[in-house]
């Protein structure tokens, strides 16, 4: 593949995943099927933005510094510092860094917390008894 396909598919399918991610981050707790998987994605998630953010700054996601040095690699600019922040100004509805890191971390506690939860009581709870 040349790289005149190669990077703009690249870009189209790193926001793809990344809205994904997002999404299944947000709403991955709900199906009983997903909740272990919601859970590991959730604390990958987790490791970027507290972990390697002690390196590369609060909030790093490896996922949109990838995406980043492809778009930057097809000649996009000033690219804000949050995914969330982009993936807003694309749908015309543009949010400061501010607001676009309140909603990701208020949407990131509500989920893990309810994750833990459920994940708890479905591995010690009710749920337990009924596999024994």
């Amino acid at each position: 593949m040349t790289r005149e396909i190669l990077l703009p598919f690249l870009d189209k399918t790193l926001f793809l995943l990344h809205v994904i991610i997002i999404l299944f981050n947000l709403f991955g707790w709900i199906w009983k099927k997903t909740l272990r998987l919601h859970l590991i994605v959730i604390l990958i998630t987790a490791g970027s933005w507290f972990v390697l953010g002690i390196w590369y700054g609060w909030g790093y996601c490896f996922l949109t510094d990838w995406h980043w040095q492809i778009k930057h690699q097809l000649g996009e600019a000033n690219l804000p510092n949050s995914f969330i922040t982009y993936f807003f100004q694309t749908i015309h509805l543009p949010i400061s860094d501010s607001l676009a890191n309140a909603f990701a971390l208020g949407g990131f506690l509500i989920a893990i917390v309810v994750s833990l939860v459920k994940n708890y009581l479905s591995f010690f709870g009710k749920d337990r008894e009924h596999r024994e």
